[in-house]
């Protein structure tokens, strides 16, 4: 509820500022794409088109510098994944052994249960 609104707190006056900054920049403007000022590159876009189109550039560019510089987290998390998948096969691999090589129990062996024949003692003061 408070992640709510805050995003609306946030996102409101950011889109009212987006919306007023279009409706106030509608003019053309030319952008030349030729580094030594011909004219033969050039486009006449609307200002608040020019704006949002750097600011979206702006995020792509930093979202993949982002995302190059976390690839060796990526790397390592991958790498702890397949030790983690190596180590339970590990587990249970391990377990089939110990539950193949497990010697019978008592009762199959015509032993009597472990604590069967003894009397539990439950107070010190009986033992005596």
């Amino acid at each position: 509820m408070l992640r709510r609104i805050g995003l609306v707190l946030i996102v409101l006056p950011l889109s009212l500022i987006a919306v007023l900054l279009s409706v106030a920049n509608r003019q053309p403007v030319t952008l030349n794409l030729d580094p030594f000022g011909g004219e033969t590159i050039a486009v006449a876009v609307p200002l608040f088109l020019l704006v949002f189109a750097s600011v979206i550039l702006g995020v792509v560019l930093g979202g993949v510098a982002v995302w190059l510089r976390q690839a060796r987290f990526r790397k390592a998390a991958r790498q702890a994944r397949r030790e983690a998948r190596q180590a339970a096969a590990q587990a249970a691999e391990l377990r089939e052994m110990m539950a193949a090589s497990a010697p019978a129990p008592a009762a199959a062996r015509g032993l009597p249960a472990p604590g069967a024949s003894r009397v539990a003692l439950t107070d010190r003061r009986s033992a005596a």
